[in-house]
């Protein structure tokens, strides 16, 4: 009799780690799911900056609509850095991943163009945000703020998204308040260097809003770097 308990037991037991190292192996899955990013420059003549992309609890974001930009997203939207939102998503305990899409060398992601990437998501961080600047403008960017991840494996989803002005620069639309690779990337001749450090004379002081577009007030030209939205989409499939 003792010994047949004993043999039950073990049984009893193997059954039980087993299904703990099934339970273990399907947590693990959970916890580390990879999704393949699309982002594509849906305009005729507006370079971007490469972008920022981020995976993310629902807790923390790179930017919200009608809020003032924070410095991490107007460096972004004013002169293209992307330093100062590496390191506050480096060290934001609600990240999950992140990753800078380099289209090419050079990097900027031209008209028409696109670049893929795989991210991949952990801890909970089943929302993704990233942000880029519209090259050729004083602080316009686009950009996705906290969207879900897709939850089946193959699925896709496709989002479309405008361009923002982020509210912290007037737009005088001068080559000489513009970050200096915009000339060059859109084949318009200036004699201006550009600049990639914020005027504190020109700070607008405002929240972040849709952008009212290229007025033509001074070099930019509506024809050349205007745009009409979106100005993006983005193809996020899970990939497992």
């Amino acid at each position: 009799m003792k010994t047949r308990y004993m043999k039950i037991t073990g049984i009893a037991l193997l059954v039980l780690l087993l299904a703990l190292l099934t339970a273990s192996l399907g947590f693990a899955e959970a916890e580390s799911t990879s999704y393949e990013v699309t982002i594509t420059n849906l305009t005729d003549g507006q370079p971007f900056t490469p972008p920022l992309i981020a995976t993310h609890r629902p807790s923390t974001s790179m930017f919200t609509v009608g809020q003032p930009a924070s410095f991490e997203l107007k460096e972004i939207a004013e002169n293209g850095n992307l330093a100062p939102m590496l390191t506050a998503v480096g060290n934001d305990k609600h990240v999950s991943n992140f990753v800078v899409a380099v289209a090419g060398d050079p990097p900027p992601l031209l008209p028409g163009q696109s670049v893929t990437v795989t991210i991949d998501e952990s801890r909970g961080g089943k929302f993704l945000s990233f942000a880029s600047m519209l090259i050729c403008t004083n602080d316009g960017f686009t950009g996705l703020d906290t969207v879900r991840l897709p939850q089946v494996v193959g699925e896709t989803i496709t989002l479309y998204s405008d361009a923002y002005d982020a509210g912290s620069e007037i737009n005088t639309e001068d080559f000489a308040d513009i970050v200096p690779p915009c000339p060059a990337l859109t084949g318009v001749p200036s004699d201006d260097p550009g600049t990639g450090e914020s005027n504190p004379a020109l700070a607008e002081n405002g929240v972040i809003r849709h952008h009212d577009g290229i007025q033509g007030i001074a070099d930019l030209d509506p024809d050349i770097h205007g745009w009409e939205n979106p100005v993006v989409v983005v193809e996020i499939t899970r990939v497992d």
